[in-house]
């Protein structure tokens, strides 16, 4: 069975500069064709093959990208979450192993 992941972003805070899109193994996401209050094109997920591998969220600057992964029961739960850009940066994984 194939691993399944989504993400979704803070479209508002968004600078559209990239690095998710560049560190992306799967070609997943994009600039959107809209802008946001900033006036930016801002990441969106453009095809259905996310892994939830978490490379988009670790090197996005703003920290506006939430990765999620199915579980086991069908549901998906936020594997990545960072935060607390400003200072330190704190990285959350959840590991389906220890939270079967």
């Amino acid at each position: 069975m194939a691993i399944r992941g989504s993400v979704s972003f803070e479209t508002e805070v968004c600078k559209g500069c990239e690095l998710c899109i560049d560190a992306c193994p799967q070609e997943s996401l994009g600039l959107s064709s809209g802008i946001n209050a900033q006036g930016y094109h801002y990441a969106v997920l453009v095809k259905d093959n996310c892994t939830g591998c978490v490379n988009c969220a670790l090197v996005c600057p703003d920290a506006v990208i939430t990765v999620y992964r199915e579980n086991r029961k069908g549901g998906k739960a936020p594997v990545a979450v960072i935060s607390n850009v400003t200072g330190n940066i704190t990285v959350t994984l959840d590991d389906e192993r220890k939270n079967p």
